[in-house]
């Protein structure tokens, strides 16, 4: 399709297309047309795919319009930076560490987010700033702050915001920490995901207020947090749904090299083989491994695929001291495990594994999450229920 046809019919389009879905809700379809998507979007893109992490080839709208377009009025997430900007290359960088998010997930999240007019809101994570020119839209812009972390892309959304007629509060600074500034806040969003809610957001949140946020282990699987925020300065909450954000930068978890754990030999090194019944196919759901990762902690898992079709989950604690390996072959009964150090990580995830699925194997929406004085904890179905967590010593 011409780029003049994407340009006329592609907001309609994409419309229609979230309405059916409920994402979009007749509450914030003025916003929606007031700011239209293609106003923050870069003309560099790598546009994504619906209900995946994967980023297609780089489009840029001078050579393809009718890309670009068809890309940005698309439900999909589109990268506009790689590795912190330091990847400029025609190609892909390692970590995609900036976008214009699924715009499913950013009107359901507004949704969960439950604004009335003229709420105080606190939005972590500017991104290209459509998220914050929608608030600015329907709560007023003098009634948001958003704060971005990384200066060239918070410059970039602060000109687009300005252009569309907006002028919030636009900080440069640590998501983490909040502003305090402009405290308290009848609402808080999160537009990166955290593995653990930092206090400034629940103490710079009114009583009552709520924070969104998408929350994950360090292991995998992630889902948005709705949390209400209560008078004794704690934070609890049902999960509202799947998510897929790049992580708060204040709580990237560095991932060590394979070889690293291997301290130079070859696998299995000194891996102690056994055989499971439990498939590594069993455990590599999204909502799978978010039931795992909240028992397992301080490891995280990775496929090394081959070309028949098999593959090997790696599986990796933070502090490099243990590995372990379970080997997939298709109509296999049985699979080949191999582990290694103090924590006997395939041990863990099946055990973690066995318990999601004695419990019926929930879905995101029976879990919640509370923060309070003792830390976080999640939970199924109520606050007084809450995820095992299993240590490496063995305990539950």
């Amino acid at each position: 399709m011409t780029e003049h046809h994407e340009a006329e019919a592609g907001p309609q389009r994409l419309a229609s297309a979230l309405m059916e879905k409920s994402a979009l809700t007749s509450d914030w379809l003025p916003a929606y047309r007031r700011v239209p998507r293609h106003l923050f979007v870069p003309d560099v893109i790598w546009p994504g795919r619906a209900g995946m992490n994967r980023q297609d080839h780089r489009v840029i709208r001078s050579e393809e319009p009718g890309v670009w377009w068809r890309a940005v009025y698309t439900d999909a997430p589109i990268t506009t930076q790689w590795d912190d900007g330091a990847y400029t290359g025609p190609g892909k960088g390692k970590i995609p560490t900036c976008s214009n998010s699924m715009p499913t997930m950013v009107f359901s999240m507004l949704d969960a987010l439950s604004v009335e007019d003229g709420d105080r809101v606190l939005e972590i994570g500017t991104g290209t700033g459509w998220n914050a020119a929608l608030l600015c839209h329907r709560v007023g812009p003098e009634n948001v702050v958003t704060v971005e972390v990384d200066e060239a892309s918070a410059r970039e959304a602060r000109e687009r915001i300005r252009e569309a007629g907006f002028h919030p509060v636009c900080v440069v600074g640590d998501g983490a920490k909040g502003y305090p500034q402009g405290a308290p806040y009848d609402r808080v969003i999160a537009t990166c995901s955290v593995g653990k809610v930092p206090r400034p957001w629940i103490e710079q949140t009114r009583p009552g207020g709520v924070i969104v946020s998408p929350w994950g282990p360090t292991y995998g699987g992630e889902a948005v947090a709705r949390l209400t925020v209560g008078d004794d300065g704690t934070a609890s909450g049902h999960f509202v749904g799947s998510s897929a954000f790049m992580r708060l930068r204040a709580q990237r978890v560095p991932r060590r090299h394979v070889r690293e754990y291997l301290n130079g030999r070859k696998w299995p090194a000194d891996g102690v083989r056994s055989l499971t019944k439990v498939s590594p196919d069993d455990v590599g759901d999204w909502v799978v491994m978010f039931a795992i990762g909240v028992q397992v902690p301080e490891a995280f898992p990775w496929m090394e695929e081959y070309d028949d079709g098999s593959y090997t989950l790696w599986l990796r604690d933070t502090a490099v001291t243990s590995w372990a390996t379970a080997d997939y072959e298709k109509d296999r009964t049985e699979f080949e495990v191999y582990q290694s150090g103090p924590r006997s990580l395939w041990d863990e995830v099946e055990a973690a594994y066995r318990w999601w699925e004695k419990q019926g194997r929930p879905g995101f929406e029976r879990f919640g999450l509370t923060v309070d004085g003792d830390g976080e904890r999640v939970w199924l179905d109520s606050p007084d229920n809450p995820v095992p967590v299993r240590r490496p010593d063995g305990d539950g």
